[in-house]
């Protein structure tokens, strides 16, 4: 137990450092950027600008392929941009107790289009998952900026801000918030970017991305206030609903050092409709640069359930080594360790993976 209290004490030191110190969030942290710096969406995730395809090409890519005044920036022109994601994976996973499996996955294939039909001002944007399976939207919206670059307005399906818009969507702070690239809502968003500051609030129907059961709905807001080396946020949700309130919080944070960035995140979740459950999860992760194009990412991560249980903490550690050879491909390696509880196999298995990641 004294482990697992240490595990949350450092994320929680990781966010004070942060505090205190000068679309994966390391990415933005490292080069002092905010989300909307390199995204069409001022949250975070999804198609990239042109400028983040452009400082994709030429500070990400160990090496890059052609000439170097041919960039692509996803500009079709000044009313069209377009863009992609596919990741293909192999998974091997052994469980104690069972048998070992493996498997090749595709797992997404992603089209994205922005359509400014008033450039800078008024844009429709689309992101749609082509694969695996059927084709699934996951984002659909009008965004209008009330003030160019700083105000805007945003209706329609849309990823929900809160915490870190991280990559993997199986994290423990994103699988206990219940907030994911993989459970965009329908609502509204009014945000607010400064220079050093973003700050967003959705009101959305709380479901999750499935049809509205019930009158109540989500609110959620996020800020975050950004340097050049450090950055610090916070989040919260409410979600009115008949089967029962939930109510989360977050505190994240990031600071670069050297050629290291590090990442920290606590989320707290009180759920009624689980007989006011009480639930934990704290994330720290350090990215070294190792050199252009190589990136090795070390994360710990830390959930307690239900803080009225004993003993039914979770931790799950990562090692992934991310390698970008050419502009617009990535490779990536690694390996998760599970450990929770003795009775549970499938919380105490090993899974490594290799990952071939290209996106425009």
């Amino acid at each position: 137990m004294s482990r697992h209290i240490a595990v949350w004490a450092a994320g929680l030191v990781c966010l004070v450092i942060a505090g205190q110190a000068a679309a994966e969030p390391y990415l933005a942290t490292y080069a002092g950027f905010k989300c909307s710096q390199c995204h069409v969406n001022p949250t975070g995730g999804g198609m990239r600008n042109a400028f983040g395809n452009s400082w994709a090409q030429t500070q990400l890519a160990a090496m890059r392929i052609g000439p170097e005044e041919e960039l692509w920036t996803g500009v079709v022109n000044r009313f069209l941009a377009v863009g992609g994601n596919a990741r293909a994976e192999g998974t091997w996973t052994r469980i104690p107790h069972e048998h070992d499996a493996n498997a090749f996955d595709v797992q997404e294939a992603r089209l994205y289009l922005d359509a400014s039909i008033i450039p800078s001002r008024l844009s429709f944007y689309v992101d749609e998952l082509v694969a695996p399976g059927n084709a699934d939207n996951r984002e659909a919206n009008m965004r209008f900026w009330v003030q160019e670059g700083s105000l805007y307005v945003k209706a329609g399906r849309m990823y929900l801000p809160f915490g870190w818009r991280l990559e993997d969507d199986n994290a423990f702070v994103r699988q206990l918030s219940g907030i994911s690239m993989q459970t965009p809502d329908s609502g509204v968003e009014l945000g607010l970017e400064k220079a050093n500051w973003a700050l967003q609030l959705a009101v959305s129907n709380g479901s999750g991305g499935a049809p509205e059961n019930d009158n109540g709905k989500q609110v959620t807001g996020r800020a975050e206030y950004v340097q050049s080396r450090w950055r610090i946020g916070a989040s919260a949700a409410f979600n009115d609903s008949d089967a029962g309130d939930r109510t989360a919080g977050a505190l994240f944070g990031g600071f670069r050092l050297g050629p290291t960035v590090w990442l920290g995140e606590v989320d707290l979740v009180e759920d009624d409709s689980l007989d006011n459950r009480d639930s934990v999860a704290a994330l720290a992760e350090v990215n070294w640069f190792v050199r252009k194009g190589h990136v090795l990412k070390l994360t710990h991560e830390w959930l307690d359930p239900d803080r009225d249980v004993d003993e039914d903490e979770q931790t799950r550690s990562s090692f992934v080594y991310e390698w970008w050879p050419v502009q617009f491909l990535e490779t990536r390696i690694g390996v998760r360790l599970y450990d929770g509880i003795p009775q549970n196999n499938v919380q105490n298995r090993t899974e490594t993976f290799a990952q071939l990641h290209a996106y425009f």
